[in-house]
């Protein structure tokens, strides 16, 4: 199996406002195995912004992808070279968000209208770079056919020399719908997804779209190369302790978030030090514990006091107490093996 296969496998997705270096980490801490993605960078931040902010993570993370926002295939071959030089392993192109943002600047699921534009872009970054250059793209937009559209940029994009397809497994409704109702209203259409896989059998390709469980992500992994969980890799992040076994059938870093929180202390202090707020790492941690006794404390915990001036460690350390004593008491164990 190809690197590029192997990491594709499970990913999680690029959020905007989510998955920043710091919830990167704490993912990675989670799966050694998972690709995880950036926000979304434009090309215009990368090439008229501050790059090191903008583009810089921690060795931890790999494999790591940059997703790239734009529409001009030289900026997004600029923009390309320069994330590689920064280390990234594959640079990914926005053709699924439906933002007014993104729309304005005629970028995001708006190429799903202009095929031939998308593979122009990608061919100006494969010529520029040496990493897998790789799309992430809705079915269709609006009143599209999706057997149309989706085909139809999938051919545009082979012919290109595409290294990988990512389909969002809904439409886009570029107006009407904010970009919430777009992840949620427009219906799924996962046969849809599987037959273009059986159609266009030799490019990777992996899904998104309402899939809550590692379990029933692994149902679509007898069809396609890949499963993408956005929102419930987020907001239950225990469930990526599920991915290194179940997915790629190696043990699972840790035992269970106690260990998790751990783990990533290091990492919170040495980011306290750079002069980062704990509320900048901590804000990602929420939706651990969910489900088990003391998970409301520590979500009360972290959110009053982390973003306190002068918040450190101690802060984890007291809100994952809550959730060991009221487990303990009740079960004799806080373990939350996988």
């Amino acid at each position: 199996m190809s690197a590029l296969k192997h990491s594709m496998r499970f990913s999680v997705a690029p959020m905007m406002d989510w998955t920043d270096r710091h919830c990167r980490v704490l993912h990675r801490t989670m799966s050694r195995h998972a690709l995880l993605y950036t926000e979304m960078v434009t090309t215009g931040a990368i090439l008229h912004g501050d790059r090191n902010r903008l583009l810089g993570f921690d060795d931890a993370e790999h494999p790591v992808a940059v997703q790239l926002g734009g529409s001009d295939p030289q900026a997004l071959a600029t923009s390309a070279k320069i994330c590689e030089d920064f280390g990234y392993d594959e640079i990914n192109l926005n053709c699924g968000c439906p933002s007014d943002r993104v729309q304005n600047g005629a970028f995001g699921a708006c190429l799903m209208r202009e095929p031939q534009l998308v593979a122009d872009c990608v061919a100006a970054m494969k010529a520029a770079v040496k990493l897998p250059v790789t799309v992430k793209c809705r079915i269709g937009v609006d009143d599209q056919e999706p057997r149309e559209a989706l085909w139809a940029m999938t051919h545009a994009l082979t012919q290109a020399g595409v290294d990988a397809l990512i389909v969002h497994a809904r439409k886009a409704w570029l107006q009407g719908l904010s970009p919430k109702e777009n992840r949620d209203i427009p219906p799924l259409d996962y046969d849809l997804v599987h037959q273009l896989k059986a159609d266009f059998s030799h490019l990777p390709m992996a899904i998104n779209g309402g899939i809550a469980t590692i379990e029933e992500g692994l149902a679509h992994l007898d069809q396609l190369d890949g499963i993408m969980l956005g929102r419930a890799a987020y907001q239950m992040p225990d469930l990526l302790l599920k991915v290194d076994p179940f997915v790629f059938g190696l043990p699972a870093p840790f035992a269970d978030s106690f260990e998790v929180v751990e783990a990533y202390l290091p990492y919170v202090e040495a980011r306290l030090k750079d002069g980062y707020r704990l509320h900048d790492m901590t804000r990602h941690m929420l939706g651990l514990f969910t489900g088990l006794p003391g998970a409301r404390l520590w979500r009360r915990t972290i959110a009053t006091k982390a973003p306190l001036r002068g918040s450190g460690v101690e802060v984890l350390r007291e809100a994952m107490g809550h959730v060991q004593r009221t487990s303990e008491a009740l079960y004799g164990s806080a373990s939350l093996s996988v």
